[in-house]
């Protein structure tokens, strides 16, 4: 069994910071990349940005300069430093996971609300 926890979503002014966090816990050999991906209301998930188990990192360009992805692999956990917010930021935030078992294969959180108001 693989999970993905998610924490630190919330409602935030436009121009402030958030921090979200997801851990994996389970069995399992390694994470390959994790990222972060979101969902506005009537919109398709989109990816926000990406970190691989070496550090390289990939990004939406919508959030380019204002997000910041980390991983700390000794924790199995992913991290989304999000500053100055927009209210076009507002939505479900989702972890997924690369992760190999018995093969590799994804994993989602179960998504956390940011909402930013103007």
């Amino acid at each position: 069994q693989v999970q993905l926890v998610e924490s630190g979503g919330g409602l935030v002014q436009a121009g402030g910071s958030l921090r979200l966090s997801c851990a994996a816990s389970g069995s399992f050999l390694r994470i390959n990349y994790m990222g972060w991906y979101r969902q506005a209301p009537g919109k398709q998930r989109e990816l926000v940005a990406l970190v691989t188990s070496g550090g390289s990192t990939n990004y939406a360009d919508s959030v380019k300069g204002r997000f910041t992805i980390s991983r700390d692999n000794a924790k199995n956990t992913v991290y989304l430093q999000m500053t100055s917010l927009k209210p076009e930021d507002t939505a479900v935030y989702y972890c997924k996971a690369d992760i190999s078992r018995f093969g590799s294969r994804d994993y989602w959180g179960q998504g956390t609300q940011v909402t930013v108001s103007s």
